[in-house]
């Protein structure tokens, strides 16, 4: 079982997807993103499979949750720094949990 303080190592954050790009190098259909999650941590890229959900232009601009503080992982020829956070949609493919009203970017989820 996971405790609280299990719980309180994860860095979640919230961030602006600043950039939006293809990534055809990677095995399945996926987005490189650059994401600005505030002064502390900065801009920070993530690769996710998002295409059968959303556009690049609905992508822009969005506020999402990240995790900060998992370390980085190799996406075909692109380190992703932070891992995008969502859940399977009725296709079974990523729906984004974004917060639902603006936010701080960098702020901490509790």
């Amino acid at each position: 079982m996971t405790t609280i303080e299990d719980f309180q190592r994860l860095d979640v954050r919230v961030g602006r997807i600043v950039e939006v790009e293809d990534l055809p190098e990677a095995k399945k259909p996926t987005y490189e993103l650059m994401i600005d999650l505030g002064t502390e941590v900065g801009v920070k890229r993530s690769c996710a499979q998002l295409t059968a959900n959303y556009s690049k232009d609905d992508l822009r601009g969005r506020l999402v949750l990240c995790v900060a503080n998992l370390p980085p992982r190799r996406m075909g020829p692109v380190v992703s720094d932070v891992l995008t956070l969502g859940v399977p949609g009725k296709n079974g493919q990523c729906v984004l949990i974004m917060p639902e009203r603006e936010v701080e970017l960098g702020a901490r989820l509790y």
